[in-house]
């Protein structure tokens, strides 16, 4: 049986990982970083109680 298709990116990255394996660990700090959040379920709670209902005409004058 024929092997599966790999392009050759996926090549590519292979071989770099294969190269650099702190990359793999720079990944997972820069994913903790950005993605990985604690939500607030009490803090979004009051922005949505604080947000002002938009205008059912987006071009009417009397908007406040």
């Amino acid at each position: 049986m024929a092997a599966p298709y790999e392009s050759e990116f996926t090549l590519f990255l292979r071989d770099m990982k294969s190269r650099h394996p702190e990359w793999s660990e720079q990944q997972r700090a820069g994913r903790a970083l950005l993605w990985e959040k604690n939500v607030d379920f009490d803090e979004l709670r009051r922005f949505a109680e604080a947000s002002v209902p938009p205008s059912p005409c987006r071009y009417d004058i009397r908007r406040t």
